[in-house]
């Protein structure tokens, strides 16, 4: 008999120690059952909308005088790693190349989603994630001054035109690859940081104008890929939360 109660207590103290080494529980000691309850507090997932703005192009305005625009953003939780997510803005922006000065205006609209592959601690709501936009955008362009090239220097330089032209009317859509974070640094309050690849899908152009700068796309590259990146600050507005429940781990006493 006392060889049996060394064996349970034996186990019993095993098994309790197993429990402790993997996690936090508390086990309850019955008479037919050993049950393992996790002590560690419940993982509390909270969902709700992520809005803020774009510091970057908020505060390129006002250092650079060619430039104005403001960026829009937002995010709605609907799992636990997937996010719907809106860029809305507005940009005007002239650009003075070698042989043609510019003005693109217009407004634009990015709509896609966000996996987050980050494994938050127990209270972390950080993010490291990928996503996907569909962005569409709506502009002008309007040509101030070019260059024509005189290929008989005898007769001086090359001639500026400064005659202006303006196309309103211009559209472009495309897909865009994002890569991102956003950490929570205060309650609520998220600081994040992207970068974007773009890939154009159609555009409508001016007559013997190529769109160099699109809104929201940036400037663009072989006239049909782009880069761009943007650093946000956003408020976090949760409307509703999901608890995990303790896992119990139940063993047959012998």
């Amino acid at each position: 008999m006392k060889v049996k109660h060394i064996l349970k207590f034996i186990f019993s103290s095993i098994f309790f120690l197993g429990i402790q080494a993997n996690a936090q529980k508390e086990v309850v000691i019955t008479d037919s059952l050993l049950v393992a309850k996790d002590t560690i507090a419940p993982k509390i997932e909270r969902y709700g909308i992520r809005f803020g703005v774009d510091l970057f192009k908020l505060t390129r305005s006002f250092y650079e005088k060619e430039y104005r625009g403001i960026e829009l953003v937002g995010d709605f939780r609907i799992s636990k790693k997937r996010y719907i997510a809106v860029e809305l803005g507005n940009e005007n922006k002239t650009v003075d190349d070698d042989r043609i000065n510019f003005t693109t205006n217009g407004s634009y609209i990015k709509v896609g989603a966000d996996y987050n592959a980050y494994e938050n601690w127990t209270g972390m709501h950080n993010l490291v994630y990928l996503g996907l936009r569909y962005g569409i955008s709506s502009f002008s362009q309007e040509r101030n001054s070019f260059l024509i090239y005189n290929p008989n220097t005898y007769f001086g330089e090359n001639i500026v035109i400064t005659e202006t032209e303006k196309f309103n009317g211009l559209s472009a859509q495309w897909l865009e690859l994002v890569v991102g974070v956003k950490a929570e640094v205060f309650t609520n309050v998220f600081i994040g940081f992207s970068a974007r690849l773009n890939r154009i899908v159609s555009q409508t152009s001016p007559e013997n104008f190529e769109n160099l700068y699109i809104p929201g796309y940036n400037r663009t590259y072989n006239g049909e890929f782009g880069v761009g990146f943007n650093y946000t600050v956003s408020y976090f507005l949760p409307l509703y939360k999901t608890v995990s429940k303790p896992k119990e781990v139940v063993v047959k006493k012998k």
